[in-house]
Parts: structure tokens; C-alpha cells; sequence
């Protein structure tokens, strides 16, 4: 077992210790017949960022709105903070639905504290936390305004303020980065990880892997409503060995005999798996053979690689296209 290897384990080990925000086993769903989600298992510790992976169509939307009660499964169960019914802790929940929906007539602040309000707060204490939270991030400016006076991104950052403004332990967000430009990605993403440090957990789904990748302790990959891979990022990452780049003043000779059997040759470099007793002794004997190392580095794969090898070729390809139709 490599180092990396132990670490990951050592990682699940100790997220699995933590307790439960959610709990499903053998979610099953069916729409005219046809199974939108067939046995999802899952387990996302409190205070996780855990992300739901897969392209359209593959049951992200559905298999959220099953934890959250909005619909029921068919078959399986599924658990909030120990809740069967997740409808009875509804204010230990935000949601940030795919569809995103604002009155275009409501003013701003009047729009988070209605949220507010859905989740059991007055309008005056909504009204009141959402100038707080206007003005940590910087829109205050925005309070008075209506919706249909806003930039999309604002509109965006209103609704998710709504979604946050009872201050909730789960927040749960579908594709929340559709559509934003990459500044108001990079503050949604400010705005998950400060969630985080404050012990809430996030579940998000998204078609676009770097942002699991950026973000995420844990994540489901959902490929044709199935889950073939639930767990740590690093895990993920670690189902493919890490590839070794050599580079040496020598082309040929006996040392080459040391090399892994997958090592093959492009241009100047040897590209090979990472041996499973690691790169010392390789490096003893590329030294004893006189190959002349010019440059050694070790590269880890990345979740995109992960997926490709988890869900397949075609689901990478499809969650690759709707990415670039979300950015078009």
C-alpha cells in the first residue's frame, strides 16, 4: 500500500466516524416506468462538502429531492440528521433548487426574508438577517432593489442568501454554478467553504468535475441513476495509479530493463505507473546504470481520470458536453 493510499483510507476512516447528516440505502425511483434512480446509497457526514456528480439526466436532481422529502422513493430509505421524514426538520434545511425562482416585482430584502419566513422566521427577523447577510457579501447596495433589476449572478446570490437566512445545518444545492460567470463561481465557492468552517453541511450536485474536485470532502458519482463509486475524493483518485514522468540523459541501455512493464517512451520522457514499492529502488538502479536523470515527477490523477475509469467513457463524454453547453 503506497503512502497516498494509507492517507486516503486513514481519511474515509475518520469521516466515517463522524455522525450522519445523511443516510440512504437503496433509493429506488420510477417515472412512466422507467427507473430515474436504482438503488443509490449514500452517507455524508455532518459538516461535509460532498458533491453529486454525473451529467443530466443521470438522477442527481431526483435522488436530492428524495432526501429532502420533496418526493418519496420508491423503494429504500433515507435519513436527515436521524430523521425518516425529512419534512419535520424542514428549518434544519436550506435548498437551492435547480430551477432558480424570485418574484421579479419583490424587492431584494423582501424576497430573503419570505424565504426566511417559509422556514419559520418572522418577515422582521428575516428582514433583519438578510441585511447582515447583504452586507457580507457586499450588496447591501442591492437591498432596495427588485429582482428584475439585478445581474443574474445578484439574483442568484439573493436567492442563495434566502436559502441560507435561517441558518440552517444542511444546505443542499442543485447545480448551484449553472450559469454564473467565473467571479461569481469563485465567490459561491468562498461562500461553501466559509458554510463548512462554520460545522454546516453541503451537498451540491454538479456535470462540472473541478468543482467537486476544488471542494469536495467526499462525492457520489451517478451514472444512469446508479452510484458505482460513494466516497472520499482522495479514494477516488487513488483507484488509478499515480504516473511517474522520467526524463534521462541516456536513451538506451541496460537500465531500461528496470523500468515498469507499462513504461512507455514519448519524445525525451518515460511515462509509467508509480511501483507499488515506490520509486527508491527504481531510482538505485537507474542511477547504478548510468541512464543520467534529468528530471523525475510523480503526478497524481485526477478526478476526471477517476470518473472516466468509474462510470465509463460515455458518461465522461456527456458530463464533459453538458459542461461546455452550461459555459456557451
Amino acid at each position: 500500500m503506497t503512502p497516498d493510499n494509507a492517507a486516503a483510507l486513514h481519511h474515509d476512516a475518520k469521516a466515517m466516524s463522524r455522525p450522519l447528516a445523511i443516510e440512504a440505502r437503496g433509493l429506488v425511483k420510477s417515472f412512466d416506468g422507467t427507473r430515474a434512480v436504482d438503488g443509490v446509497d449514500l452517507s455524508v457526514p455532518e459538516g461535509a462538502i460532498y458533491g453529486v456528480l454525473g451529467p443530466n439526466g443521470a438522477g442527481k436532481t431526483t435522488t436530492l429531492r428524495m432526501l429532502l422529502g420533496i418526493i418519496d422513493p420508491d423503494e429504500g430509505i433515507r435519513r436527515v440528521f436521524g430523521h425518516d421524514r425529512p419534512h419535520d426538520i424542514g428549518r434544519l434545511i436550506g435548498y437551492l433548487p435547480e430551477e432558480r425562482g424570485l418574484y421579479p416585482a419583490m424587492k431584494a430584502i423582501e424576497a430573503i426574508a419570505f424565504m426566511g419566513a417559509l422556514r419559520g422566521l418572522s418577515l422582521a427577523e428575516g428582514r433583519k438577517r438578510g441585511m447582515e447577510l447583504l452586507e457580507r457579501h457586499q450588496l447591501l447596495h442591492a437591498a432596495e432593489r427588485t429582482i428584475k433589476q439585478l445581474s443574474k449572478g445578484m439574483a442568484q446570490t439573493v436567492q442563495l442568501l434566502g436559502t441560507l437566512v435561517h441558518r440552517p445545518r444542511l444546505v443542499v444545492l442543485d447545480e448551484p454554478f449553472s450559469g454564473l460567470d467565473a467571479i461569481n463561481q469563485g465567490k459561491l465557492e468562498g461562500m461553501i467553504r466559509n458554510l463548512a468552517e462554520d460545522g454546516v453541511t453541503v451537498i451540491f450536485s454538479t456535470h462540472v468535475i473541478h468543482h467537486a474536485e476544488r471542494l469536495c470532502e467526499g462525492v457520489a458519482i451517478i451514472a444512469g441513476g446508479k452510484v458505482p463509486y460513494a466516497g472520499s475524493v482522495e479514494t477516488a483518485r487513488d483507484r488509478i495509479p499515480a504516473q511517474v514522468r522520467l526524463e534521462t540523459r541516456a536513451r538506451d541501455g541496460a537500465w531500461t530493463a528496470a523500468l515498469p512493464d507499462d513504461a512507455r517512451r514519448e519524445g525525451d520522457f518515460f511515462y509509467f505507473s508509480l511501483p507499488e514499492t515506490g520509486v527508491e529502488p527504481l531510482l538505485r538502479q537507474l542511477i547504478e546504470g548510468d541512464a543520467g536523470i534529468l528530471s523525475l515527477s510523480i503526478e497524481r490523477a485526477g478526478l476526471h481520470d477517476a470518473f472516466v475509469a468509474i462510470a465509463g467513457e460515455a458518461a465522461a463524454r456527456q458530463l464533459e458536453a453538458d459542461a461546455q453547453g452550461a459555459r456557451s
